[in-house]
């Protein structure tokens, strides 16, 4: 799986046929020849698309997923002398230990616990796998998000995205393969870098679309006046004028991917806006998102978009829930996390009853959880700091085996301890889950061989095995 690969000579294969009279048609060669190793996996996969519920700012995993009641024993005393490890900028100095409040149900019958925060998210605990032994390197928001976009909490890589649209391609041409969804009008950390392609060609990067409006996709119809076939002329005129420039300028990706977009905007007048057109759900479905309450409406909006699109062959739709790092929490987390939970809740079950009544969820893996965790010592009194060292993720659908929590943190949820899951290893088993093994998918970077785990990362088995 080594599309677009570049001779250690110097002289690549687009080179080539460019002096061999073939000029931009080398284009149209790489994206078939792309297109034929990408349909390609490496074994069997469980999952053909993946929705990914991204809680920007760092839920904290204390308070939903992971009780400790020996935080609520502890609270106002200061950190227990056995954990005073070196924590780099998590906590102040000192803080005391901060109880959490909530009421614990265990539901199903798996008995995995939620709290009073996420009740609805509860009842489809049979269908979910916590992870509850996750970390990371990133300790702020920058790095954080960057290295669970990407695998490394600096700028440069392609986003997993981005991976899983070059190693798998397309499953339906008139639409993107790899869309992203935000909850407000404001600018995720980082930006489009999260959705990014890194050193791959732009082509494989994320398209953002905004599901808060009622036209998610805007000009997608054809103006006034105007036929398909005119509009169609006119793309053709503007493609000569961009191909007669990128002939010169192969290096220039960005330019390539724009006239891909140019193309797949044409296609999209057909198909796109029947794909996001709600009106066509049903009021039971819409009540099942939280459509009609005001607090629930956009994150449901938008849930439902995300089954809309991969019903229609979407690989990789990305929803995040507080755009503008509205998760972080160093004070007020009582007021924060109940407005944001109440918010996503009953949009985010929503979307898994739906796909599973739909025989959806089988083939659709849903993944929730943040950049990282919240640190058990208080912040401000009645907050929580950034906690890279321990915090929890789910996963559902997608040959995933339900009812279960894998791994642990230690009694007072600050670190890993137990069946422990980097980053790497959360890419390598989504991409396992869609049928990529993380050390077989590669790309020929400047003569450097690139995996996206970057040579780490294993798949985690009890995913599928319980």
């Amino acid at each position: 799986m080594n599309a677009y690969n570049e001779s250690s000579s110097g002289f690549s294969r687009r080179a080539w046929l460019q002096s061999s009279g073939m000029g931009f048609g080398s284009l149209a060669l790489n994206w078939m020849m792309a297109g034929e190793s990408s349909a390609e996996t490496h074994h069997q996969p469980r999952a053909k698309s993946i929705i990914w519920l991204f809680m920007e700012g760092g839920p904290s995993h204390l308070d939903l997923v992971d009780p400790k009641p020996l935080l609520k024993k502890l609270a106002g005393k200061p950190l227990p002398s056995s954990f005073r490890e070196p924590i780099t900028a998590m906590g102040e100095k000192g803080a005391p230990l901060l109880a959490s409040p909530r009421r614990w149900t265990q539901y199903g019958n798996s008995g995995i616990p939620a709290s009073d925060w996420i009740p609805h998210i509860g009842e489809c605990m049979d269908d979910i796998a916590v992870i509850r032994s996750c970390w990371t390197n990133g300790i702020n928001h920058a790095g954080g998000v960057c290295q669970m976009n990407t695998c490394i909490n600096f700028a440069g890589r392609p986003s997993l995205g981005s991976w899983i649209n070059y190693g798998l391609g397309s499953a339906n041409e008139n639409l993107p393969s790899f869309v992203v969804l935000c909850d407000n009008s404001g600018r995720p950390v980082n930006g489009p870098r999260n959705w990014g392609s890194g050193f791959m060609p732009a082509s494989h990067q994320g398209v953002r679309i905004n599901g808060t409006e009622k036209e998610p996709i805007p000009n997608l119809h054809f103006p006034d006046g105007q036929t398909g076939s005119r509009l169609e002329s006119k793309l053709s005129l503007l493609k000569q004028f961009n191909q007669s420039y990128a002939a010169t300028h192969p290096q220039q990706t960005e330019l390539e991917a724009r006239i891909r977009s140019y193309e797949l905007a044409f296609r999209m007048q057909a198909q796109a806006p029947e794909a996001v057109d709600l009106s066509q759900e049903t009021y039971t479905t819409e009540e099942m998102y939280g459509m009609h309450a005001k607090e629930t409406e956009v994150f449901g909006r938008n849930c439902l978009l995300a089954r809309r699109l991969v019903e229609r062959g979407v690989r990789f739709v990305q929803l995040y829930s507080g755009t503008g790092s509205k998760w972080d929490s160093h004070s007020g987390i009582e007021k924060n996390h109940s407005a944001l939970c109440k918010a996503m809740d009953k949009p985010v079950a929503g979307l898994l009853k739906d796909l599973k009544q739909r025989g959806l969820l089988d083939e659709t893996l849903v993944v929730w959880g943040g950049e990282f965790g919240r640190t058990p010592m208080s912040e401000k009194g009645d907050g929580r700091d950034h906690n890279p060292t321990g915090f929890s993720i789910w996963m559902a659908g997608g040959g995933v085996k339900g009812g279960q929590a894998i791994g642990a943190t230690d009694e007072l949820g600050l670190y890993a301890v137990e069946d422990k899951m980097h980053v790497h290893d959360i890419h390598a088993s989504i991409l396992w889950l869609m049928g990529l093994d993380n050390m077989k998918l590669t790309y020929n970077h400047k003569g450097r061989i690139e995996r996206p785990t970057i040579n780490e990362g294993r798949f985690q088995k009890r995913l599928i095995t319980g």
